[in-house]
């Protein structure tokens, strides 16, 4: 599957980072005491390959709009796409969880296929994506869906599980990127590596 960004198309290598700070300090004896905060964001970086038909709208976004969010579809690892069988893009929450929980159990009526473990996620009205640990398999009922990091805002039965294209990256753009356009060879336009920044 091809990924877009601004309507360029995204081109590899294409670099996924989570951001979780992780605090180590050396006891007297030698040992090491590591700590989270439980705190964790997704990075992107990448390069896209401008067309004519995409040029000004990657100006305008380069230029403008560095204080916003935006959205895009969140890229999935090729081999993990490969894998997706599930027969639709959501599924509805079966059991209710607080925040904190790292499982929970989707309802797999009418639905079949796999959902494997390194697939980006996220929930209906929640902006923060996930990454599935294990497999989900909906054709044996209804699955328990474990994920990392921890759930940040408790989910209901009338939340729903998004899956593949439906999972969208809410990002801020990284004010170091460049704040313009190369043209390559005078038709297509560079951008030069992009990253973006979850918005939490």
């Amino acid at each position: 599957m091809k990924y877009y960004f601004e309507g360029a198309e995204i081109l590899a290598p294409l670099s996924i980072v989570s951001n979780e700070p992780i605090y180590e300090v050396d006891t007297v004896s030698l040992s090491k005491q590591r700590a989270s905060q439980d705190v964790q964001r997704w990075e992107l970086s990448f390069n896209t390959i401008g067309t004519p038909e995409t040029q000004q709208q990657m100006m305008i976004s380069a230029v403008t709009g560095m204080t916003s969010t935006n959205t895009m579809i969140m890229p999935q690892l090729p081999e993990v796409d490969r894998l997706f069988t599930v027969t639709a893009n959501t599924a509805n929450v079966s059991v209710p969880v607080l925040a904190g929980a790292t499982q929970v159990i989707i309802s797999g009526a009418g639905k079949t296929g796999l959902l494997p473990k390194g697939s980006f996620i996220s929930f209906s009205t929640h902006d923060k994506i996930y990454m599935t640990t294990t497999d989900a398999d909906f054709t044996s009922g209804d699955p328990t869906v474990s994920f990392f990091p921890k759930l940040q805002s408790p989910l209901t039965t009338s939340h729903s599980l998004e899956m593949s294209s439906s999972v969208q990256l809410v990002y801020y753009r990284d004010i170091s990127n460049l704040t313009g356009i190369t043209f390559s060879d005078g038709v297509l336009s560079n951008a030069g590596t992009i990253t973006v920044i979850e918005a939490l």
